[in-house]
């Protein structure tokens, strides 16, 4: 059960020079007969280094100085880094063109039992968390919902004796992070455990104990018991946001006009089905300009699947019934006519964009529909990117390297790219996943001001209620 403390004695550890945890004094205490096990929450803001020291207790990074003892032989950790890793490994399979095959990609199956320790407890929760039809399918084919239900299944059934949970619940839909909710606080009474969570308002009630880094430092443990001290740390985790304004667009780059009597997207009679398998049928639906949008609905209902409709990245958009900007689909318009007019940001936008460039640069890509930069940019593109850095507090990071980056503030900087040209439609497939209460706020806001400024039109997918954006009094329900 809890045998021993885990103790992190002025440890420094480098991840491959990308970030460097400095100098951390820590102590995991195991509980006692009258005592309570800790079970410890990790809170700080997007590239505090919240999920290095997560990475470090699983043993991962290069230990610098200091030392790290008492870490039991099984160890499990879900973070947004290994999904990666799994998914880039899939991706690499691809990339082998000398084998001269097509890679099918590994089965979700096979991606669950090559750590589960019990089979009986993977059948469980395969089936309680919708995962059995899915089964034979290829890992790197599923949702970003669907992907962290595998990861999840596979650190829970791997029987650890020290469970590291990075933003467990994003990503799932509401049913299913109840369920989490639930059955990490019964695992709590024999499991020591590890959570990183951006939102203190998700921080379960088993929880003792909570770290707040800050520039790859441990600057404050709070016991949760300590109403005032924990008060105050969620004070350090949001940020007031009563003067935001929204950098100006590049009147250079004015997009054609469209035609104000169309509208922006009508779909009528959409139907997407593979082979038995329907995700939708019969929709329809209409967006019209300045009329705002929530979508909807648990993973694997079909919301990125709509998505892709109405940018022409999804094979049955020319199949169905599809209005976009005015141009019907498949009457020989090319898809960047359609493109120029949407701003985009979603999870599989962020593992595409794998280029090694600046944040500057990345965020005038947004001006080019591009992933890296290719065209000489000008002097006043350049200006409104440094505008959109200083919105969002990283006016000082403007040349470091983007893949240097925590994931949060590369959908921080993703979010900039999309808003950068102003586009008349503004998709945002869950732009708050993986952001701290501070940018999750900065971002909300954003949107609302984007929604009353009159000039964008908003499309905003999303699982949570208590994101909810006042400007947006539309909701389309999937599933």
């Amino acid at each position: 059960m809890f045998d021993s403390n885990i103790t992190l004695e002025e440890l420094s550890v480098d991840f491959d020079g990308r970030f460097q945890l400095a100098d951390v004094t820590w102590t995991i205490e195991p509980g006692h007969a009258t005592t309570p096990a800790e079970q410890w929450l990790i809170a700080g803001a997007n590239g505090s280094g919240k999920s290095a020291l997560a990475a470090a207790l699983a043993g991962e990074g290069n230990i610098v100085s200091g030392t790290l003892s008492g870490l039991p032989e099984r160890i499990a950790l879900v973070s947004y880094e290994r999904q990666a890793e799994l998914i880039a490994a899939e991706l690499r399979k691809d990339d082998a063109d000398i084998l001269d095959v097509i890679s099918e990609g590994t089965p979700v199956s096979e991606i669950i039992s090559d750590v589960s320790l019990d089979d009986t407890l993977a059948e469980e929760l395969v089936a309680t968390l919708g995962i059995a039809p899915l089964m034979d399918r290829a890992f790197r084919k599923l949702s970003t919902g669907e992907t962290r239900k595998v990861m999840l299944i596979r650190a829970l059934t791997s029987q650890p004796e020290l469970l590291i949970l990075d933003e467990p619940f994003d990503g799932l839909d509401h049913d299913s992070r109840l369920w989490l909710q639930g059955h990490l606080a019964t695992l709590a009474e024999t499991t020591r455990m590890v959570l990183v969570l951006n939102r203190l308002d998700e921080c379960p009630d088993f929880i003792t104990n909570v770290a707040y880094v800050e520039d790859g430092q441990l600057v404050h443990q709070v016991d949760r018991a300590d109403e005032r001290a924990f008060g105050e740390l969620g004070q350090l985790l949001h940020l007031k946001t009563s003067e935001l304004e929204v950098p100006r667009a590049d009147p250079a780059a004015s997009l054609p006009p469209l035609d104000p009597d169309q509208p922006l997207v009508r779909l009528t009679g959409a139907t997407v089905r593979y082979t038995e398998n329907v995700v939708f049928e019969n929709l329809d639906w209409t967006i019209e300009a300045g009329q705002h949008w929530q979508v909807s609905g648990p993973n694997g209902s079909g919301k990125t699947c709509l998505l892709s409709l109405i940018t022409g990245d999804h094979p049955q958009c020319y199949v169905n019934d599809i209005s976009v900007f005015g141009f019907q689909r498949g009457n020989g318009e090319s898809i960047w006519q359609i493109k120029q007019y949407i701003g985009y940001v979603s999870t599989a936008l962020q593992w595409e964009y794998r280029v090694s460039t600046s944040l500057r640069n990345v965020i005038i890509s947004g001006f080019y529909d591009s992933i890296g930069l290719y065209t000489k940019s000008s002097d006043v593109q350049k200006a409104i990117a440094d505008d959109w850095l200083e919105v969002l507090g990283m006016d000082r990071r403007a040349d470091e390297p983007f893949n240097k980056l925590s994931f949060g503030e590369q959908r921080l900087a993703l979010i900039a790219r999309a808003m950068v040209k102003h586009p008349p439609l503004l998709i945002l497939d869950e732009p708050c996943l993986g952001l701290d209460d501070m940018n999750r706020q900065l971002v909300l806001a954003l949107i609302e001001r984007i929604c009353r400024s009159g000039e964008v039109t908003v499309l905003y997918v999303n699982h949570r209620v208590d994101d909810a954006i006042p400007g947006i009094e539309n909701h389309l329900a999937l599933g």
